[in-house]
């Protein structure tokens, strides 16, 4: 599933081509993805100029000038592409296509369907459903050691689990929460709670650092973010641990190797002899 940084690129792309420009034509080919699609999308989308993005945890909200907005999620296997207009080429699972007055066609293609695109009022984005309930998004002010030391007091749960969990910070998936804890030298089995004050200070920061390190690999111009076959992609990240269990951590020059076990259903990856 994409993490927090590819749909911070994805919304990147998507706004480079999108931005200023008015949706001359909006094809809907299904009725529903993960949940039934709204039946008005093309009606709203045709002939509306797109005003700005915003992404919040790992949503995309595509503003309208009619004071709408269209949350995008991605799902397990959704990708957005990006071609000319001409020719006219249909992509397979392509359930959504636009086209605009610059020339472009934007497809979401979904082969999974696990993906969901809804309409929301723009100056009601956060009352949806879906973000309602979300915590404080990783790269904003908000999210400081005085925030998180609050939202893990008391907390049993290990710091892995606590870190997943959307109400206390937003869009933090699996791989950079491994990544963020191997760089803070936390343990993914220690208790929340147990977690110190300088250690929550240090989570805090290398959460911050790890997300905008991967950000920027995902390239700051329009040919980074769009393959040459059109499809909006995922970069490569170096990563530390994660996918790299019986490898020599960079720290330790005897390592054992970086261990994966499995918590709540997901690999987590972590050097036992510096995350402590």
């Amino acid at each position: 599933m994409p993490e927090l940084p590819e749909v911070e690129t994805v919304m990147r792309g998507l706004q480079a081509r999108l931005e200023g420009r008015r949706i001359t034509h909006a094809v809907v080919n299904r009725p529903d993805l993960r949940w039934p699609m709204p039946p008005e999308l093309a009606m709203r989308l045709t002939g509306a100029v797109v005003t700005g993005f915003r992404r919040r945890a790992k949503y995309i909200l595509m503003r309208l000038d009619s004071g709408w907005s269209v949350l995008i999620h991605l799902g397990m296997s959704g990708r957005m592409n990006i071609t000319p207009t001409r020719p006219n080429t249909e992509t397979k699972h392509e359930h959504v296509v636009l086209e605009t007055d610059e020339g472009w066609r934007i497809g979401f293609v979904d082969p999974r369907r696990f993906g969901s695109i809804d309409l929301v009022r723009t100056a009601d984005e956060d009352a949806h459903k879906l973000l309602a309930d979300m915590g404080p998004e990783p790269l904003d002010d908000s999210f400081n050691a005085a925030r998180l030391s609050e939202a893990l007091a008391g907390r049993r749960s290990p710091i892995k689990a606590a870190l997943l969990d959307q109400k206390n910070v937003a869009g933090l998936g699996n791989i950079y929460v491994c990544e963020a804890l191997f760089r803070a030298r936390i343990s993914p089995l220690r208790l929340a709670q147990a977690v110190s004050v300088a250690g929550t200070a240090r989570l805090v920061g290398e959460i911050k650092a790890t997300l905008r390190e991967a950000i920027a690999a995902g390239g700051s111009s329009l040919r980074d973010y769009v393959q040459p076959d059109g499809e909006l992609g995922y970069f490569q990240h170096a990563w530390k641990v994660y996918g790299r269990e019986g490898e020599k951590c960079e720290r330790c020059a005897d390592c054992a190797g970086i261990r994966r076990i499995v918590q709540s259903g997901r690999s987590t990856f972590y050097c036992p002899r510096t995350q402590r």
